[in-house]
């Protein structure tokens, strides 16, 4: 059977397919308004699409100087707050996403769609999202974020995804009580791209299920997720492309520190460090239920 979730407060099936000029009031979706958003530019455009009807063009400009070190440039689009799903529930979501020419291929932080943690007002940190799709030097992957769990043994050797113990690797970040594990790639990403993966982990556990992710300049990617933080070892992730199983991910996911909210929440779009040219992606048929036959139309929903 699919993984479900259960009766969710607030959290009936979201869907918007973006054939209109604006989001629909099915989807539960907005653009959020602030400095690092006034970046971004919101197109509902018919030009380029997944299904002919319409999609959204999420584009960013140069704002905050190339040397800027605290600023970022964002285009993204946020669940309304009062549908986020509670932190300790699961719930699946969909998406479609095509990359732009040119797909930027430098070594830069780039995201197209991240999962966090409500952050109350006087929380002390910056809490990265606990599951995130990236982009590195043109290639595509994937991360889970989790509180610092000491590892219990040191085997990585520094250049990428190579823990021969059976680990995952990771980026550790004690000084923030953080870490970050490498959990899925694209079939062009190399031993040498992940250097800051340099440690492995047992706390978080993948499942490769025997897919890539597909490469960014393939044309429109369906991703299905299914999140459910769990800091204290019991977290649990599914992700799909195009219909594939990719990976499944299991343990230490999400954070637990002081000041944090009791919701999960879903952003997606284009979102970097400073930078100086312009960048866009393009997004189709987002949708979100706690059923994954909701959301992984046409595959076999994974068992529990």
């Amino acid at each position: 059977m699919c993984c479900q979730t259960g009766a969710l407060a607030n959290s009936d099936v979201l869907i918007d397919s973006f054939d209109g000029s604006d989001f629909s009031e099915s989807g539960g979706l907005y653009y959020k308004e602030n400095f690092e958003q006034s970046a971004g530019r919101v197109e509902f455009q018919k030009a380029v699409t997944r299904n002919g009807g319409g999609a959204l063009k999420l584009s960013i400009k140069p704002l905050c100087g190339a040397t800027a070190r605290s600023c970022s440039e964002r285009a993204e689009i946020w669940e309304k707050p009062e549908l986020r799903v509670p932190y300790d529930q699961g719930v699946w979501y969909g998406f479609a996403v095509k990359f732009a020419d040119p797909v930027p291929n430098d070594d830069h932080r780039y995201l197209i769609a991240q999962w966090k943690r409500e952050i109350e007002p006087g929380a002390e940190g910056d809490f990265s999202p606990f599951f995130a799709l990236r982009l590195r030097q043109g290639k595509l992957h994937a991360t889970v974020e989790t509180n610092y769990v000491a590892p219990t043994n040191k085997t990585g050797d520094g250049v990428g995804p190579n823990c021969t113990t059976g680990g995952t690797p990771v980026w550790l970040r004690p000084e923030t009580n953080q870490m970050r594990a490498l959990v899925a790639t694209d079939a062009a990403w190399g031993p040498g791209d992940g250097p800051l993966f340099n440690t492995c982990t047992n706390a978080i556990k993948v499942i490769d299920h025997g897919n890539k992710l597909p490469a960014p300049g393939s044309g429109w990617i369906d991703f299905a997720v299914y999140t459910k933080p769990g800091p204290d070892g019991t977290g649990h992730i599914e992700l799909y492309a195009n219909g594939k199983p990719v990976v499944t991910v299991k343990g230490h996911i999400g954070h637990a520190d002081r000041g944090l909210g009791k919701n999960q929440y879903f952003k997606f779009g284009p979102y970097r460090a400073a930078h100086t040219t312009e960048w866009t992606v393009y997004y189709d048929d987002f949708r979100r239920s706690p059923r994954c036959a909701d959301v992984l139309a046409g595959a076999p929903c994974p068992m529990q």
